[in-house]
């Protein structure tokens, strides 16, 4: 009995490394089909002018995207969508796009706004501050940072009174409709476990994205050309 218990042990301790490598492989592979998605969403949400204004995309310090939230992750357990967010480069975000960081949203409620089916979210953070908070911790929007309903069209303006006071503006895609839309009481986070198996080592969000050390991964590549393609220089 002693020799087996010897021997089976031996086994599950050779085993179980082969099951940690495949665990990872699996969350490597969604970790890329995240950030594959998060391009396909931006790309075809700024290849319409009468979506995200210019001048509003122009001003962003950073924009986040949320692909395929669904309203039941967030009535079964809590769960939470989840996506990447890049920012301009540098400690004015005043540079060219950076290397995503992966992000988490959690809790809140958007009601009809999600309806049962997958939702895309995207987010512009307008300013140094709402972009700092949302790198170094866990930000409720409404609460720690200022969040409104963006405005939609080409010719909105970026001088109405919710853009000038909120930190963060906010828009969905459900049922191929485009709006703002407000997401007070929900949560924003970087996912530290993403970001690990994404590059392979721990970096805090705040380095991958404002360092320019950091180099984009292939499965991001569409994300950040459609940023550089859509807006190249930051305007004040």
């Amino acid at each position: 009995m002693r020799k087996l218990m010897t021997c089976l042990n031996t086994i599950v301790l050779a085993v179980l490394p082969l099951f940690a490598d495949l665990a990872n492989a699996s969350g490597q592979n969604k970790d890329d089909d995240r950030l594959r998605n998060c391009g396909s969403v931006l790309k075809e949400i700024l290849d319409v002018p009468d979506n995200i204004p210019q001048d509003l995309l122009d001003k962003a310090d950073c924009v986040v995207v949320f692909p395929s939230v669904l309203k039941a992750a967030f009535i079964v357990g809590g769960s939470y969508g989840r996506g990447a967010m890049s920012c301009r480069k540098g400690d004015d975000f005043r540079g060219p796009w950076s290397a995503p960081t992966m992000m988490a949203l959690e809790g809140g409620s958007f009601g009809f706004q999600i309806g049962g089916q997958a939702t895309d979210f995207v987010l512009l953070v307008m300013n140094e501050s709402g972009a700092r908070g949302m790198l170094a911790s866990k930000v409720k929007l409404g609460g720690d940072a200022s969040v409104a309903a963006g405005p939609v069209g080409r010719d909105a303006s970026a001088d109405t009174d919710a853009t000038l006071r909120s930190e963060i503006l906010s828009y969905s895609r459900a049922r191929g409709l485009f709006a703002g839309v407000s997401l007070e009481g929900s949560t924003i986070r970087p996912d530290n476990g993403d970001n690990r198996r994404v590059y392979g080592r721990n970096i805090p969000a705040r380095e991958i994205v404002l360092s320019g050390t950091v180099a984009v991964p292939p499965a991001a590549e569409q994300l950040i050309s459609t940023l550089d393609a859509k807006t190249p220089r930051h305007r004040s």
